[in-house]
């Protein structure tokens, strides 16, 4: 998690929210992270961030069974062509049943899947080196919308 955190921080113009105790974000989200374009380093008033990290369950989103401990996700926003290509389905038309609990896959997100949005629950060998250059994607169209 932390190497995930660490390149997207080298990203020009990224910003790296974690929430933590004492903060101004609610307590549900302490812990996890957000990624953003924001060159300015100001979180935005709108608008998703491109990428978080997640490391427990949501009310609403429990299928990648993050409750036990060193379970977390990776979450990034792609582009309908990618999203296909990962995943074999387009995003709006998803209908195969996946096991969101896999670790080191790469699948639609549990609840955001329609919207576009991939999902890999502990990203290791298989699957770091491509979070990596998702995410790396992701940021430019972030910093290409924002232009």
């Amino acid at each position: 998690m932390e190497q995930i955190i660490e390149t997207v921080r080298s990203f020009d113009g990224a910003l790296v929210v974690v929430p933590a105790p004492g903060g101004d974000l609610p307590e549900i989200a302490w812990g996890d992270a957000f990624f953003y374009y924001a060159p300015d380093g100001r979180m935005p008033e709108r608008g998703q961030p491109y990428g978080t990290i997640v490391t427990k369950d949501y009310p609403g989103d429990t299928a990648s069974d993050l409750a036990p401990p060193d379970r977390w996700r990776v979450n990034v926003k792609v582009d309908r062509s990618t999203f296909l290509d990962l995943t074999g389905e387009e995003p709006r038309a998803l209908a195969r049943p996946r096991d969101h609990a896999a670790v080191d896959t790469v699948l639609p997100h549990p609840v955001y899947g329609a919207l576009g949005w991939i999902a890999v629950v502990n990203p290791a060998e298989g699957t770091t080196e491509l979070v990596l250059r998702l995410l790396r994607a992701a940021h430019a169209a972030a910093r290409a919308r924002r232009r």
